[in-house]
């Protein structure tokens, strides 16, 4: 994949750029960690400027972001609603959970979609929630723009230092990503224990 995406960003430019992180966001397979690093290293050895790469990269990602929002607001909540009270009991999740889980993003939703922008994977997801949230369009694009510059801009400069050794950025980001997923899963598990404890605790009140 690494060999496809350099190619095609060294055939198509600015345009090639825009494209990648385009498709960054809608598939996160596709990493960030080799698109923006060798971008910057482009700017080494050809006339494109790291201010154009930051342009095209932020442009990309924001597409693609706005593109996952839209998925979300297609979804809703209360769509999510109808489906949870027919199928939810099955993993054991009622309407009520995700109204509770709503509430939550409408908080705290902002600095949400601000610094999970600096994080693999997470960074493309989050925003589909968002779109569910109903999150305002303009200040998911404000905040969704400030985390892109950050993590577009850290990438790029590294990649322009770094130059013929802008690979090496790949292998510590893997390492990053690796503890963002392990926090992320720890997380998670701790989450799931304390909400099934709190349903039994609350059954057995009830019984």
């Amino acid at each position: 994949m690494k060999t496809w995406i350099t190619d095609f960003m060294e055939q198509f430019g600015y345009a090639g750029i825009l494209l990648m992180l385009a498709l960054e966001n809608i598939f996160p397979p596709i990493p960030s960690e080799i698109i923006l690093p060798f971008g910057g290293f482009m700017t080494t050895t050809s006339g494109m400027t790291i201010t154009g790469v930051l342009i095209a990269a932020t442009a990309g990602s924001l597409l693609g972001a706005v593109v996952l929002y839209w998925i979300g607001r297609m979804l809703d909540v209360s769509r999510l609603e109808r489906i949870v009270e027919r199928w939810g009991g099955w993993i054991r999740i009622s309407a009520k959970d995700i109204r509770r889980a709503d509430a939550w993003f409408d908080k705290y939703g902002y600095w949400t979609v601000l610094f999970c922008r600096m994080i693999p994977l997470v960074r493309s997801l989050i925003s589909i929630p968002a779109g569910m949230s109903g999150m305002k369009f303009g200040h998911f694009m404000l905040f969704t723009t400030i985390g892109t510059l950050a993590w577009n801009l850290l990438l790029i400069l590294l990649g322009a230092a770094l130059g013929e050794s802008w690979e090496d950025i790949a292998i510590y980001m893997d390492t990053y990503s690796n503890i963002v997923y392990a926090v992320l899963v720890a997380g998670v598990l701790l989450l799931g224990l304390l909400y099934f404890r709190r349903r039994r605790t609350a059954g057995k009140a009830r019984g």
